[in-house]
C-alpha cells in the first residue's frame, strides 16, 4: 500500500480491502472477540495497518489482555492518533492510523506497566511483518 492512502476514494478502499477490513477500518466496525489470528501471533516483528502498511506496534509491546483482541501497551511513535468516541451510549478513546485514518480499535487505561494503557486493536485492521 502506498503513502497516498489518505487520498483514496471509498471505491478504491472497497477494491483494496477485504469486506471485513473495510467494515473495521473505514466504517469503524469491530470484529468478534477471539476471531483474529493475530491474537496468537508471538513472533518478533511489527504489526502494521492493513490499509496503508504504516508500522503501528512492535511485537515487544503486545501482551495477553484476555479481551479477545490483540492488545498492546504502547504504539510506535507517531503511528496512531486518538479521538473521543461517544457511540453506543459510552465514551471511549478511538485509535486510528495516523497515516490513512483507518479505525484500529480503542485504548483503555487498564493496561500493564510501563504505560498502564491497553490498545485493544481489531486484528482485521492490521497485518504482521515478521522480523527478518
Amino acid at each position: 500500500m502506498s503513502d497516498t492512502a489518505e487520498t483514496r476514494s471509498e471505491a478504491e478502499w472497497r477494491r483494496e480491502l477485504t469486506a471485513e477490513q473495510y467494515r473495521v477500518l473505514r466504517e469503524h466496525g469491530t470484529e468478534r472477540a477471539g476471531t483474529s489470528p493475530l491474537n496468537n501471533e508471538k513472533r518478533a516483528g511489527t504489526f502494521v495497518c492493513a490499509g496503508c502498511g504504516q508500522p503501528l506496534f512492535e511485537s515487544a509491546t503486545k501482551y495477553e489482555s484476555g479481551s479477545g483482541w490483540p492488545s498492546f501497551f504502547a504504539p510506535m511513535e507517531g503511528a496512531v492518533e486518538t479521538q473521543t468516541d461517544r457511540s453506543f451510549f459510552m465514551t471511549r478513546t478511538e485509535v486510528h492510523c495516523a497515516r490513512c485514518k483507518g479505525h484500529l480499535g480503542h485504548v483503555f487505561e487498564d493496561g500493564p506497566a510501563p504505560t498502564g494503557l491497553r490498545y485493544c486493536m481489531n486484528g482485521a485492521a492490521m497485518g504482521f511483518e515478521p522480523q527478518e
